[in-house]
């Protein structure tokens, strides 16, 4: 995977049905773990939640934030888009594990940060 790509989409799977402060992601596929947890830079996810939900998102880094557009839950609960910010990026072993901090005021439209 080349990280300037914009078109390699990386699966996410989260913890919840939905995200809150503390909730978890982990992302699957990257070539180098401990060095994307280092030095993170914006990437295409593709979120699949338990309940078989799933939805794009967009990872940013400057802040670092997280961008969600609307989606609904396996049992049909509507979620409104947000932008979390990403309170840690941890490796552990051959994913790379975002923690969910509170939600931010800006909503990117765009992946470029």
């Amino acid at each position: 995977m080349d990280p300037n790509d914009e078109t390699t989409t990386i699966l996410a799977t989260c913890s919840h049905t939905h995200l809150f402060p503390g909730a978890r992601c982990h992302l699957q596929g990257l070539p180098d773990p401990t060095a994307f947890a280092t030095s993170p830079h914006p990437l295409d996810l593709y979120l699949r939640f338990p309940d078989g939900a799933a939805t794009d998102a967009e990872l940013h880094t400057e802040p670092p934030t997280l961008s969600v557009p609307a989606y609904t839950t396996g049992a049909g609960t509507a979620i409104a888009a947000h932008t979390w910010t990403v309170r840690d990026v941890t490796a552990t072993g051959d994913e790379v594990e975002l923690t969910i901090g509170a939600r931010s005021a800006a909503w990117y439209p765009s992946r470029r940060s």
